[in-house]
């Protein structure tokens, strides 16, 4: 299998075996790497990838990162699957495909004060691509790439295209903020407008803040999670 591309201001760093490229990646943030490094990890069953950003600015606008990897992700899934393949996201960094649960999306920063601008934040995501355990039907909830008409999807080319559409994205929100990359993604959000539970609020699910924060609103109020909430935690 021949190594990813990677566009200018990006390079690729292969992981092998089980290692994780989220964990690889904070680490080599912590010993100062360059931003812009994508650590991946192609295996059989699942694809794993994770990218290094050096913030200008503090977390709680860092963390527009999220949701920026996010929405590159779904455009570059949506580009490469069949028509007819939905792929959806979740608050908490759940990657839905035609309404399972597919993948995941996790952060993590040099720093969990909102108000600091952290020497570097990692954004990691897996992607099932076939099952290892359950025979599709029977976890309904949960599918794999290539159970949802995407065998023709190839791990590599997922990953360029990827890269590609979160460096638009982000050349994007570099010019014009937040409001853009905002519209998108709550276009593509799930469960809005649904009973939610996070961070031990219950309420339905408004939406989000220009910070992409989840707003809840219950019998007491409406109420906000951050995004940094997220820091560290997989949902």
């Amino acid at each position: 299998m021949s190594e990813p591309t990677f566009p200018p201001l990006l390079q690729g760093h292969p992981v092998q075996g089980g290692e994780d490229p989220f964990e690889r990646a904070q680490a080599m943030a912590a010993l100062g790497c360059d931003a812009g490094t994508v650590v991946y990890n192609i295996q059989a069953d699942r694809l794993r990838a994770a990218i290094v950003f050096a913030p200008e600015v503090p977390l709680r606008d860092a963390m527009a990162m999220l949701p920026l990897c996010a929405v590159g992700f779904q455009n570059a899934l949506g580009a490469l699957a069949p028509p007819e393949v939905a792929v959806h996201l979740d608050w908490g960094g759940l990657i839905c495909v035609n309404g399972a649960a597919c993948g995941q999306f996790r952060v993590a920063a040099a720093s969990a004060s909102p108000a600091e601008i952290p020497d570097w934040l990692v954004v990691g995501w897996e992607v099932a691509l076939m099952r290892t355990v359950d025979a599709p039907g029977e976890t309904p909830d949960v599918t794999a790439l290539y159970d949802e008409g995407c065998a023709d999807v190839s791990p590599v080319h997922l990953i360029e295209s990827w890269s590609r559409h979160t460096l638009t994205w982000l050349n994007r929100w570099e010019e014009d903020g937040n409001a853009p990359l905002h519209g998108e993604w709550m276009g593509l959000l799930r469960g809005v407008g649904e009973t939610v539970e996070h961070g031990g609020t219950g309420g339905v699910f408004l939406g989000t803040d220009e910070r992409f924060g989840m707003l809840i609103r219950n019998d007491t109020g409406t109420h906000l999670q951050p995004m940094s909430a997220l820091l560290g935690r997989e949902t």
